[in-house]
């Protein structure tokens, strides 16, 4: 339930699907697990796993959706030592070497043979879709899997208009003033960790870890050009998360004074904590990225 990374996506035009039309748009395109041939699938699951029962779990007009895949671990080694072995053997009868196109179509048959006895695994991810700041947020640190999740969003709907978060100033110039300063505007405050480098390719990169970043050391850095390119910060009291000058938010930790605020609900109900929880974390990602937008001078205009 608990989201870890956020990638962010702004909405291009607000987003007015209701839930019913929602649910029932993901519905063409359920999960379901790898045939014997499948080399992998994917598609949209329950939203709070086993124990939801709907691809969409809605509060507050706030969507949470989650996609499951599934993949065949087929080991590149064991193809290619078997696609040897194979082209050895005929080469050897037929005493003559094989073209490329016949060496592509023996691995094809190759891995058709191989993917009945693949192991196989699974992985999900997340988005939560708010309407209310017109942005997604997909609980994955991977820019790739975040689109892959978003084009199977898109082909559900028919269309998705949004665009990755970025800001009018680049995120960078504002770390590195507030690291310079040492100052950071409420209700955010500087945690021990960031990573410096040069805009030049040759730059180099410095990371600092469990350090005062405003000893000397640190700022000398800044004096000779490298900028903040990742600053690790606290939101209040409620989250710890390093913000990327590429707008990504990884290692997003909810403090356990936070999550405690839903011990009165118990955990006698699964689905009334998760529903709890749902909607506690929905709201202070609402506020963080209110907040973020706010101190790093508003988004930039969409192109």
């Amino acid at each position: 339930m608990w989201f870890k990374n956020l990638t962010v996506y702004r909405f291009n035009k607000p987003f007015s699907v209701d839930t019913e039309a929602l649910e029932k748009s993901l519905e063409d395109f359920t999960f379901s697990p790898c045939s014997s041939q499948d080399i992998s699938k994917f598609g949209f699951s329950n939203a709070l796993g086993k124990q939801g029962q709907t691809l969409v779990h809605s509060a507050s007009e706030r969507h949470l959706i989650c996609a499951t895949k599934e993949e065949k671990i087929l080991p590149s080694q064991v193809i290619k030592e078997a696609l040897e072995e194979k082209v050895s053997q005929i080469e050897a009868e037929e005493d003559r070497k094989l073209a490329k196109k016949e060496k592509d179509t023996m691995k094809e048959e190759i891995v058709m043979t191989l993917l009945p006895r693949a192991f196989t695994r699974r992985s999900q991810i997340r988005a939560l879709i708010i309407p209310e700041i017109e942005m997604i947020l997909v609980d994955s640190s991977s820019a790739a899997k975040s689109e892959e999740l978003l084009a199977l969003l898109r082909k559900a709907l028919g269309s998705l208009p949004i665009i990755p978060l970025s800001f009018k100033t680049p995120i960078e110039t504002q770390l590195t003033e507030w690291l310079k300063g040492n100052s950071t505007p409420a209700p955010f405050i500087m945690q021990d960790e960031a990573e410096l480098k040069t805009d030049s390719d040759e730059g180099g990169i410095v990371r600092f870890k469990q350090q005062d970043l405003t000893e000397d050391e640190v700022l000398a850095h800044i004096e000779v050009g490298k900028q903040v390119h990742k600053l690790a910060l606290y939101f209040g009291q409620s989250i710890a998360f390093l913000l990327q000058s590429d707008a990504g938010i990884k290692r997003l930790k909810f403090s356990e004074e936070f999550r405690a605020g839903n011990d009165e609900v118990g955990t006698e109900d699964p689905m009334a904590r998760l529903d709890a929880d749902f909607a506690l974390m929905g709201s202070e990602l609402i506020a963080l990225m209110n907040s973020l937008v706010e101190v790093l001078g508003g988004v930039e205009d969409s192109i």
